[in-house]
This record gives C-alpha cells, sequence and structure tokens, in this order.
C-alpha cells in the first residue's frame, strides 16, 4: 500500500480541485485498487464506489452486464475493461470508471492470457485504455503491480488543475 498511496493522494487532489468523482469495478486486484484511493483522508469527497467484479455473477449483479453484452466479448480484453468502466461510473454516478480485469497468477487466465497479463480502462470526459503484461507469475507482486498501473492511468488521463 505504501507505493500505492502517493498514486491516490495525487489522484484524490485532482477529483477534488475539479469536484469530480470516481467509482472503480476490479477484478485481478482484489479492491487494492479502491482500498488505496479510501487511504486518503477526505476520500468521501470523490470515491462513490466500487465493486470487486470476480465471476459471471458478480457482473451480472453488480454491473447488470449480462450474456447478451458479453456475445462478442471475453475477460482480461481492453474492451471489457472498457465495459466495466463505463459501467461502473454510470451505475454509481460517477464523473470517472475505472475498470481492471486480467489473470495474476501464478497461472494465466481459462482464455489463454498469461499470469502477469492485466487490462485497464479509465472512462469518463476522457477515455483510455491499456494491457499490462509483467512477464511475472507472482500473485501477490501481479496485483500491486496492477493496482499501480491502474493509479497511474488515472493520473495520465485526469487532468490537473
Amino acid at each position: 500500500m505504501k507505493t500505492l498511496l502517493p498514486l491516490a493522494e495525487t489522484i484524490a487532489k485532482r477529483l477534488i480541485a475539479r469536484r469530480e468523482t470516481i467509482a472503480v469495478a476490479e477484478s485481478s486486484t482484489g479492491g487494492l485498487i479502491a482500498a488505496a484511493l479510501l487511504a486518503v483522508p477526505g476520500a468521501s469527497a470523490y470515491f462513490l464506489g466500487g465493486a470487486v467484479v470476480y465471476t459471471k455473477s458478480s457482473r451480472a449483479a453488480l454491473l447488470a452486464v449480462g450474456d447478451a453484452e458479453m456475445r462478442d466479448l471475453r475477460p482480461a480484453t481492453e474492451a471489457y475493461a472498457r465495459l466495466i468502466a463505463r459501467r461502473v461510473g454510470e451505475r454509481l454516478g460517477a464523473t470517472w470508471g475505472l475498470g481492471e480485469t486480467g489473470a495474476t497468477g501464478p497461472s494465466g487466465n481459462r482464455y489463454g492470457d498469461p499470469a502477469g497479463h492485466s487490462c485497464i480502462a479509465v472512462a469518463g470526459p476522457a477515455e483510455r485504455a491499456i494491457t499490462l503484461r509483467t512477464g511475472n507469475a507472482e500473485r501477490l507482486a501481479n496485483m500491486n503491480a496492477f493496482a499501480k498501473r491502474a493509479l497511474e492511468l488515472l493520473i495520465e488521463v485526469v487532468p490537473g488543475t
């Protein structure tokens, strides 16, 4: 968390100064992104909520993403990260949505992505999606690397004042 907190503080300052909000839908980070954003005092000014969307049933229940929307889409892609970023932002009425999905390890996922693969997207007034491949199979290291890169992406996309 110590490496994530300075990034979260930068994001918090920007969101508070702009009077904007964020919502998070994360999968392979297991809540680390939300935890980092909530670790900053005053988080209630900008953090509207988050969800760990780890299964098909949680995706349907928490984000209202059903089989029809997933027909030509698979998890652990930039397109899916965009979808969940948009959806969590819409459902919670946030200025910005962040979506993360991937394979932490020690093995890859059932879609053929290797351990250390994550797709992260930010949706809102600006939108961007990226793919990160750490080349590492260590689960906790990947969770931290994915969360760190997600917060860095927010800094890149959310304008400073």
